[in-house]
């Protein structure tokens, strides 16, 4: 095999060098950067990106084998989509387990003694360094009687939802679920719950 045709590492870099940076716009959740990019046959170009915080998303999935999901509306497409629980990496320094914790309670009213991750992806790296850590959670409970948690704006609108897992495959396949980290932890969590399943038992 070539080295050309050897297939990514994951950890190739390319010698672009950043030659100026200009910021546009800072907020909580990004900030909107042009970079100057020193291109390797001498050239310059303009790369317009956003830099982002970062997520967390969580694939609860019952012991029927049914999956969480919940219907919130998304503004820049004026839809309410179906989605994984799942937020912004907006705490310095916390663990993003605990941050997908934190939004399964908040979201779905919902704790889990199992916790794995199940994949780290980049949603859409043409324009947005956002890295979103996707878990796998099992046996689930209510949370306490205790906690308390105000949703506000689109969230004030947001319904909880258990869904057979096989059937929230057939709704990506259908077209139905749209949200690219909920497709991707979908597809992630039916193989590795399918593999487990299959696997020889001694």
């Amino acid at each position: 095999m070539s080295e050309a045709s050897a297939g990514p590492t994951g950890q190739d870099k390319a010698p672009y060098e950043v030659v100026e940076t200009v910021e546009h716009f800072r907020g909580p959740v990004f900030t909107v950067i042009t970079d100057t990019v020193a291109m390797p046959d001498g050239h310059t170009a303009a790369r317009d990106y956003i830099r982002h915080v970062g997520s967390v998303a969580a694939v609860a999935v019952d012991d029927q084998d049914r999956v969480v999901l919940i219907r919130q509306y998304r503004h820049p497409l004026r839809q309410v989509l179906w989605e994984l629980p799942a937020g912004l990496r907006d705490v310095d320094g916390e663990d993003p387990a605990l941050t997908a914790a934190r939004e399964l309670a908040e979201e779905a009213g919902l704790v889990a003694a199992r916790w794995e991750l199940l994949l780290t992806m980049h949603s859409s790296p043409g324009y947005s360094n956002e890295q979103i850590s996707i878990y796998l959670c099992r046996e689930l409970d209510r949370v306490d009687d205790g906690f308390e948690f105000e949703r506000v704006f689109e969230e004030s609108t947001m319904t909880t939802h258990l869904v057979p897992l096989d059937e929230a495959i057939a709704m990506v396949d259908r077209g139905e679920i749209t949200n690219a980290t909920t497709v991707a932890g979908l597809l992630a969590a039916w193989r590795r719950l399918r593999a487990a399943s299959d696997a020889p038992r001694g």
